[in-house]
C-alpha cells in the first residue's frame, strides 16, 4: 500500500427539504385546516479515526464526499425523511486542516474520535407549524436551509513513541530492521527512505513503536531534499533518536546539521528529549571510534552511545534509554549505603 500523509477533500453536506402547505380535505370535515409536514434534514459529512489505516491513499482516488438532501414534507403531517450522513474513515494521527492549510479544525488522535466537517441543512417547517389562534389556515411553508460547502486538508501525523532522525545514509533503516520486524529499504545511496517507516521494538519485555523518518539535509525546514514533508511525523514522537554516521569525517557538523534544521521547523521539536548515539562502529578502529565518540559529546553536550546495526553492538543499551525516556523514568542512581554505629 502507498503511503500517503496529505490529502485535499472536497465535502458538502445536504440540504434540508422544504415545508409542505397542504391542507385537511375529508368528506364530512367541514374545517380541515393545515396538515403540511416538516422537511426531513440534510445528511452531515463526519471525520472518523479508526483502527487498521496508516495511510491517507484512498483520499487520492476519491476527493469528493457529498451528502444527499433530506426529503420533504408531505401532506397528512407527514415529516419527510433525513438524509444518511457520510463518514470519512481516517487514520489515527489525523489533522483536519482549513482550506489555508494552516487552521486545524480538529485533530484526531484516539481511535474513534469523531469531528463534524459539514452540518446538514434543517428542513423548512410545513403551514402546520404556523396555524395559531388568530391564522387558521397558513399558506405559508418555510424552504429547507441549504448545504455548506467547504474544502479541507487532510494530514496524517504518525503516532509514534520514538522516531529516527538524522543525514541521509546514518543507518536509520538498518537500525530499525535490527529491532523490529520492519523491513525499510537498505542500499548504500542517500534517499533509500522516500516514506516514513513504523516498527514494533521489543525490549526487557516491554514494547514501544518506532518511527523511521527520511533523511534529512541542510536546508530540510525550508523545503530542501524531503523537506517538511516528513518532519511533522516527528512531532507526536515522546523521544527522538539522532543517530550520527560514524565513518563521518565532519561528524560534528552533521549532528549540528540535523539539530538546527529540528530547531528552525518548530521549537517544541528542539526541546523535545533527544538521545544520540554515533552508528557503524563496526567499520571503524578503537581509536578512531574514541575521538569522534569524544568529538560528538563534547558537540551534544551528553552521553553519546556508540551501535552497530549490523553486528548488534549497542543496541540494546540504546533502547533500553529509549525505553526509559519514553516512560519518563529517571536514570536510576546507585543505592548509598549510610554509616551507622
Amino acid at each position: 500500500m502507498k503511503f500517503l500523509d496529505l490529502a485535499k477533500v472536497y465535502i458538502r453536506s445536504g440540504g434540508g427539504g422544504a415545508g409542505c402547505v397542504s391542507f385537511r380535505r375529508e368528506k364530512f370535515i367541514e374545517f380541515g385546516g393545515p396538515d403540511g409536514g416538516d422537511g426531513g434534514n440534510g445528511g452531515s459529512v463526519w471525520a472518523e479515526a479508526v483502527e487498521g489505516l496508516n495511510t491517507l491513499i484512498d483520499f487520492r482516488y476519491q476527493q469528493h464526499f457529498f451528502a444527499k438532501s433530506g426529503q420533504p414534507g408531505m401532506g397528512s403531517q407527514r415529516t419527510g425523511k433525513t438524509a444518511d450522513d457520510i463518514v470519512l474513515r481516517v487514520p489515527v494521527g489525523t489533522e483536519v486542516l482549513d482550506e489555508d492549510e494552516e487552521t486545524v479544525i480538529a485533530d484526531l488522535v484516539n481511535v474513534g474520535d469523531r469531528v463534524q466537517l459539514a452540518r446538514g441543512g434543517n428542513g423548512g417547517w410545513g403551514n402546520l407549524h404556523f396555524k395559531s389562534s388568530t391564522n387558521r389556515s397558513p399558506a405559508r411553508a418555510n424552504p429547507g436551509q441549504e448545504g455548506v460547502e467547504p474544502t479541507v486538508w487532510l494530514r496524517l501525523k504518525l503516532i509514534a513513541d520514538a522516531g529516527l532522525v538524522g543525514l541521509p545514509n546514518a543507518g536509520k533503516s538498518t537500525f530499525l530492521s535490527a529491532v523490529s520486524n520492519a523491513r525499510p529499504k537498505v542500499a548504500d545511496y542517500p534517499f533509500t527512505t522516500l516514506v516514513p517507516n513504523l516498527g514494533v521494538v521489543g525490549i526487557d519485555g516491554q514494547e514501544f513503536v518506532m518511527a523511521d523518518i527520511p533523511g534529512l539535509i541542510e536546508g530540510a525546514s525550508e523545503g530542501r531534499g524531503l523537506g517538511t514533508q516528513f518532519l511533522a511525523h516527528v512531532e507526536r514522537c515522546k523521544v527522538l533518536l539522532h543517530l550520527v554516521d560514524g565513518t563521518s569525517s565532519t561528524i560534528t557538523k552533521d549532528y549540528r546539521t540535523i539539530v538546527t534544521e529540528l530547531e528552525t521547523y518548530a521549537e517544541e521539536l528542539g526541546d523535545k528529549p533527544r538521545i544520540t548515539a554515533i552508528s557503524k562502529i563496526d567499520a571503524l578502529d578503537s581509536k578512531t571510534l574514541s575521538s569522534r565518540k569524544k568529538a560528538l559529546e563534547k558537540a551534544s553536550g551528553g552521553p553519546v552511545f556508540a551501535i552497530s546495526g549490523v553486528t548488534g553492538k549497542g543496541i540494546n543499551d540504546v533502547l533500553r534509554a529509549l525505553h526509559a525516556e519514553i516512560r519518563g523514568e529517571a536514570p536510576e542512581e546507585e543505592e548509598r549505603t549510610t554509616w551507622q554505629p
